[in-house]
């Protein structure tokens, strides 16, 4: 029997203690052992203290499998957790392993609650999840707490709203953000001001106020409007690292009063250093030399780096690989700034990806006729490079000088539906045109 007990012993080390053996070694407890440690690892948001805390478990209490399953499960529920696994030892004590993979987690937006900072509105969720950052996974309990923190708080200032949350694109970036948004409250933009007092004397910038002014208070509204309205005065100025807001409201008189309809919205503009231009480097290109991608920037070292030009060098890039066949192409351009001299470099890598060739153009909504002049005047034959721009070109024929193509045939068509239909597999790709 001693034997026995010592081979069932060793297997305690593997990563799952086989029931059996657990079942041996706590039956003179009834199936359960005093807790002596819980360890976490593999997080990188939470501190290992953290992770142990929510697993519930309390050292020196009496656990069975199911108590140690149950922990795990808990962690799995709070959304934190993509993956959870568990080993453990009974050596004077069970001792147990967490080891998680956490969740994707993606920042929490406060579109119309201007009621609060968004410094109130993180410390009130921070009062049910010490471990909150401003960020939060997609779904699970962690989500439900920090949702049902901000409607505590606004319950208790007595307001008559609706807490809704969607998990929609960043207005400021890439990746999502998950949105927390009232309903029920009839709240406008006033007016919207800058610190920038150039932007003020600017006619452009007060001809797209009349877009925004007066709409529904909304976060999101006003950032979009700073990315596509304002960004780009400063972009176009070598400003790279302008930073606009966030959003403020200014309010006067007694806090305590009832929120005003009409919410004036306070803009801080901070513009940074301007910034030259230095070079471009290349990787991945075999088809398109640095040459000609360099000319398409059309930036030459000291000039000023205009973002909006920038941005269209990249465009264009993509355009003179599109009419080699690779419609698949990408580019990643990763900057490098010299804060010292307040120039910047870019680092651009490509990758190419198959190139197409021309298959076949399937027509609909045309009469033979029609369809006979279109085929005799499209110009890549079928098994050659499939030339991006000579497509483009004739779309562009087709929506507004048809004459060019039809000459005087008459059509009764009113747009023109088109898309392109890629075979990576075989490395062609159909043109599809359906006239309306």
């Amino acid at each position: 029997m001693a034997r026995d007990f010592r081979a069932c012993f060793a297997s305690l080390l593997l990563l799952l203690l086989p029931a059996a053996c657990l079942a041996y070694a706590q039956s003179q407890d009834n199936g359960t052992a005093s807790l002596r440690e819980v360890r976490a690892d593999g997080a990188k948001h939470l501190s290992e203290a953290q992770v142990i805390e929510l697993t519930g478990l309390v050292p020196g209490s009496q656990v069975g499998r199911a108590d140690l399953q149950a922990a795990a499960d808990k962690l799995v529920k709070t959304g934190l957790f993509d993956k959870v696994n568990y080993n453990f030892e009974t050596r004077s004590g069970v001792v147990v392993t967490y080891h998680v993979e956490e969740s994707p987690r993606v920042p929490v937006y406060f579109d119309n609650i201007p009621w609060f900072a968004d410094s109130e509105l993180a410390d009130a969720i921070r009062k049910k999840l010490p471990y909150y950052d401003g960020a939060l996974p997609e779904g699970g309990g962690a989500l439900d707490q920090a949702i049902e923190a901000v409607r505590e708080l606004i319950a208790s200032r007595g307001l008559q709203v609706t807490l809704d949350h969607e998990l929609i694109a960043n207005p400021n970036g890439d990746g999502n953000v998950e949105q927390f948004k009232i309903e029920g409250a009839n709240l406008y933009i006033q007016k919207l001001e800058f610190s920038d007092p150039t932007l003020l004397e600017s006619k452009a910038v007060q001809q797209h106020l009349s877009e925004i002014v007066g709409k529904p208070y909304s976060r999101m509204t006003i950032d979009l409007f700073l990315m596509e309205a304002i960004r780009p005065i400063y972009l176009q100025k070598g400003l790279l690292h302008a930073k606009l807001g966030p959003p403020e409201i200014h309010l006067t008189g007694n806090p305590n009063q009832k929120l005003p309809e009409q919410i004036p919205v306070y803009v801080p503009i901070a513009p940074g250093a301007v910034y030259h231009w230095k070079d471009a480097h290349w990787t991945g290109n075999v088809t398109v030399s640095e040459f000609t991608l360099n000319g398409l920037l059309g930036m030459k070292a000291g000039d000023i780096a205009d973002g909006m030009k920038i941005e269209g060098g990249w465009d264009r890039a993509r355009e003179e690989f599109g009419q080699h066949g690779f419609l698949d192409v990408k580019l990643d351009p990763a900057p490098v700034f010299d804060e010292s001299t307040h120039t910047v470099s870019y680092n651009v890598t490509i990758q190419e990806g198959p190139q197409y060739h021309f298959g076949k153009m399937v027509l609909t909504g045309l009469s033979p006729a029609a369809e006979r002049k279109l085929h005799s005047a499209w110009p890549i034959a079928q098994g050659e490079v499939f030339d991006k721009a000579k497509y483009e070109e004739v779309l562009t024929k087709l929506e507004g000088h048809e004459e060019q193509i039809f000459g005087e045939l008459p059509l009764h068509y009113e747009q023109v539906g088109h898309w392109l239909q890629k075979d990576a597999s075989t490395k062609t790709v159909d043109v599809l045109l359906d006239f309306k």
